[in-house]
C-alpha cells in the first residue's frame, strides 16, 4: 500500500496551507497555540470564513455544499487546519448531525437544516449521555411519548458540550419502553428555545464552563423532527459515533503541540540548562513522537481504505484511532506540564523581590492538562473501543 502523497495532493496541501496562513485571524491563532478557547463570536466568524471559501462542510456530498474532495484531500485539509492551528468546523453540526440528516433524513429536513448548519446560522449540541447512561448509552431513559403530531419529551441529558450556546440539540430518546434497549430508541431534532428545556452549567476540573446538564420537562417536539424511522435511532447513532471517533485522532493537533513542546523546552531552564537537554525528558518526548508516527500511518491506511471502498461508511478501525489519538493528546499535555515544572501548579508565582516569575504562556497549561483527561472517555470510552476492536476488527 502506497501511503505517500501524489504530486497533485502535495499541490493541494500547499494551497490549503497558504489559505490557513492568510485567513486565520491572528488573535484566534494565538489562542489556539496557547490552548485557550475562542469565544462563540470568534468561532462563528471563523466558520463563516471557511464557508465563504466553500470549505465549511468539505466532506459533505457536493449537492449539500461539499467539495467533492477525495478521502486523502479531506485528511490533508484536517491536518493542515490543526497544524495552523485553527478551530475545527463545529463538529456537532458539521460532522455529526449533518451527515445523519443528509444520509437518513427526509428532503424537507435536508432543505431546512443543512444550509443553516453549513453557515452556522444554527449552533447544534449533542444530547446523548445521561446520568447512568454514558458508555452504556443504550440504557438511556429520556422518553418521547407520541401524542398526535407531537412527541412529549421528558428526561435529562448530561455532559452536553456548548449547550449554553445552542439553538438546536439532536437527541436519542426512548420511544418504545417495551422493546430491547437498542431497538426502542429514536433520533429527534429539538429546538433549544422550546418551552420546558432548561440548561444548567457543569464546571469542569480546570474551572471552565464547557459542558452542561439539559433537562426536558414536557417538551413538545413536532413529529416532523424525527429523523428516519421511529425506534431506529440506535443505527443512526452508531453511524454518527463512527464519524466522531475518526475525528478524535487529531494527528495534526498533536503534531502542532509537539512542535510547541520542543520550542518551550528549548527556552525553559532546569538546573541551569534547557529542559530539552534532559535525557529523561527527551526519552519521553521521543516515545510520544514514535506513537504519533504510528497513529499517522494507521490513519493514512484507513483513509486509503476509504478511497477503495467509498466515503461515508464508518470504519471499525476508527476505534483504534480514537484510543491512540486520545492517549497521545493526553501524553502531550503531560509533557507540557513537565516543561513548565513548578509553574504548572499556581497561575501566579512571585519571586523574592515580588516580581512575577511565571511566563504568560504557562497559565493555560495546567487547565489544558486537566481538561484533556476527558478525551479518553467521550465519543465512547477507550474501554468500550477495545471491545469494538475485539469484535469488529479481530473477530474474537
Amino acid at each position: 500500500m502506497d501511503l505517500s502523497f501524489s504530486k497533485e495532493e502535495l499541490a493541494f496541501r500547499d494551497e490549503v496551507r497558504a489559505f490557513f496562513k492568510e485567513a486565520v485571524p491572528a488573535a484566534m491563532r494565538q489562542k489556539m497555540i496557547e490552548g485557550r478557547h475562542p469565544t462563540k463570536e470568534e468561532m462563528v466568524e471563523w466558520y463563516r470564513i471557511l464557508n465563504k471559501k466553500g470549505w465549511g462542510v468539505p466532506h459533505w456530498p457536493v449537492q449539500y455544499g461539499g467539495t467533492g474532495w477525495t478521502s486523502v484531500q479531506d485528511y490533508i485539509f484536517n491536518e493542515e487546519l490543526q497544524l495552523a492551528p485553527a478551530p475545527q468546523p463545529l463538529a456537532f453540526g458539521v460532522s455529526m448531525v449533518g451527515p445523519v440528516i443528509y444520509t437518513f433524513g427526509n428532503e424537507a429536513q435536508k432543505q431546512r437544516f443543512l444550509p443553516r448548519i453549513a453557515n452556522v446560522d444554527d449552533w447544534w449540541c449533542q444530547g446523548f449521555s445521561e446520568p447512568g447512561a454514558g458508555s452504556d448509552l443504550a440504557s438511556l431513559k429520556t422518553k418521547a411519548e407520541r401524542r398526535g403530531d407531537k412527541y412529549i419529551v421528558n428526561g435529562q441529558k448530561t455532559w452536553t458540550t456548548l449547550a449554553q450556546y445552542a439553538d438546536w440539540i439532536f437527541c436519542l430518546v426512548r420511544t418504545d419502553p417495551t422493546a430491547k434497549k437498542q431497538s426502542g430508541i429514536s433520533f429527534l431534532l429539538i429546538d433549544m428555545k422550546s418551552k420546558g428545556i432548561s440548561v444548567r452549567p457543569i464546571i469542569t476540573i480546570e474551572g471552565g464552563h464547557e459542558v452542561n446538564e439539559v433537562f426536558f420537562d414536557d417538551v413538545e417536539v413536532p413529529v416532523e423532527n424525527l429523523v428516519g424511522e421511529e425506534n431506529k435511532g440506535w443505527d443512526y447513532a452508531k453511524f454518527l459515533l463512527g464519524n466522531e471517533r475518526t475525528g478524535i485522532a487529531r494527528v495534526g493537533m498533536s503534531k502542532e503541540r509537539i512542535k510547541r513542546i520542543k520550542q518551550m523546552a528549548g527556552q525553559v531552564q532546569a538546573d541551569g540548562r534547557p529542559v530539552l537537554d534532559n535525557p529523561r525528558f527527551r526519552d519521553k518526548l521521543t516515545a510520544v513522537e514514535i506513537e504519533l508516527k504510528a497513529l499517522e500511518m494507521t490513519q493514512l491506511r484507513v483513509v486509503a481504505d476509504e478511497g477503495k471502498h467509498g466515503k461515508g461508511k464508518p470504519n471499525p478501525a476508527s476505534s483504534v484511532l480514537k484510543i491512540k489519538g486520545s492517549e497521545i493528546q493526553q501524553a502531550t499535555t503531560e509533557l507540557l506540564m513537565d516543561v513548565i515544572g513548578p509553574y504548572a501548579a499556581p497561575y501566579d508565582i512571585h519571586g523574592e523581590d515580588g516580581s512575577n516569575e511565571a511566563m504568560d504562556w504557562t497559565a493555560q497549561v495546567a487547565p489544558s492538562y486537566f481538561n484533556n483527561r476527558k478525551v479518553s472517555i467521550y465519543g465512547g470510552s477507550n474501554e468500550i473501543q477495545r471491545n469494538i476492536i475485539c469484535k469488529a476488527v479481530l473477530g474474537l
